[in-house]
């Protein structure tokens, strides 16, 4: 109390590999470049940038990765009282940031994922039950897009993270925080080639700064 933020707060970040269509993606390279550009910035009092890990752009296949990432993200809490993970995901036709508020239980993928699976209208989490089933975030989304916005960043917020590699790791995500107690979200960038690395860069700090204040 007393302070802006909240104390022992520590945000695990992901991005994913090339996928069909991206030959190079930016949350790969936003992702690597993170804790040097952190270090340089900062991060207010309490917050703390965990793990920094790239994903490969897959479904089933690479679940067991995504559960390492988010297992050791509450097994190494130290004095820590809240996680997030943070994921980030390209979405190759927009011009803007969205921080999106949830995720549905369904793997419908238009073409097939980096490990060769094409799931269509299937459930992502069986015993969770049908496909219509809607995770939200219990991060603060619209705070989050506020604090953005007053930043001057081209941010929406977004209920639709698509049904493909994105909206799978979300929809884990989301049940995993929620049966640990912590906090999950996903925001997606665009291209290098709609807003530059270095703006991109700055954007993800701001999230970050903004998640830590809000949770």
């Amino acid at each position: 109390m007393g302070s802006e933020g909240p104390a022992g707060v520590t945000i695990h970040v992901t991005g994913f590999k090339k996928f069909h269509g991206v030959a190079e993606n930016p949350t790969e390279a936003i992702v690597n470049d993170l804790k040097a550009f952190v270090e340089e910035r900062g991060l207010p009092t309490g917050v703390t940038l965990g793990s920094c890990t790239v994903l490969d752009a897959a479904g089933d296949g690479a679940r067991t990765e995504l559960y390492k990432v988010l297992d050791s993200g509450i097994s190494n809490m130290t004095e820590t009282n809240k996680v997030v993970w943070l994921h980030l995901g390209v979405n190759s036709g927009s011009v803007r940031f969205a921080v999106e508020s949830q995720a549905v239980n369904e793997a419908t993928f238009r073409y097939p994922d980096e490990l060769g699976w094409q799931p269509q209208k299937l459930p992502i989490v069986l015993e969770d039950g049908e496909i219509s089933i809607i995770k939200k975030t219990s991060c603060s989304a619209l705070a989050i897009l506020e604090k953005l916005k007053s930043k001057s960043y081209n941010v929406i917020l977004s209920d639709d993270a698509g049904r493909f590699v994105c909206n799978y790791v979300y929809y884990h995500s989301l049940r995993f925080a929620e049966q640990k107690g912590h906090k999950s979200l996903f925001v997606h960038v665009p291209l290098f080639s709609k807003i530059d690395k270095e703006t991109q860069m700055r954007f993800v700090h701001s999230l970050l700064e903004a998640i830590a204040s809000t949770c």
